[in-house]
């Protein structure tokens, strides 16, 4: 399973996720989307991010890859709680 995260500097929601990836020992890898590399890599999956009531990105956003293939989309510390409790 691989793991690919886009975050921005100074904030807090994805802070708060990499926290609990940390601490569950889920390493992924990280994007930061205020740069040139991390907006082009997030065009990779545009069709699968979820989108605010203004049509933004949600960020953070962590995806996750089977085989090549993104099984699940997360916005949030809470919904990876949900996801890793879903697989025990």
């Amino acid at each position: 399973m691989d793991f690919v995260v886009f975050t921005l500097p100074g904030c807090s929601k994805c802070d708060k996720l990499k926290e609990l990836m940390k601490s569950r020992g889920i390493k992924a890898k990280e994007f930061d989307v205020s740069t040139k590399e991390g907006k082009a890599k997030i065009r990779d999956y545009i069709k699968l991010l979820r989108r605010d009531s203004s049509g933004s990105i949600i960020i953070p956003t962590l995806i996750i890859e089977e085989k090549g293939m993104a099984t699940a989309v997360l916005n949030s510390a809470e919904e990876l709680d949900l996801w890793l409790k879903s697989r025990v």
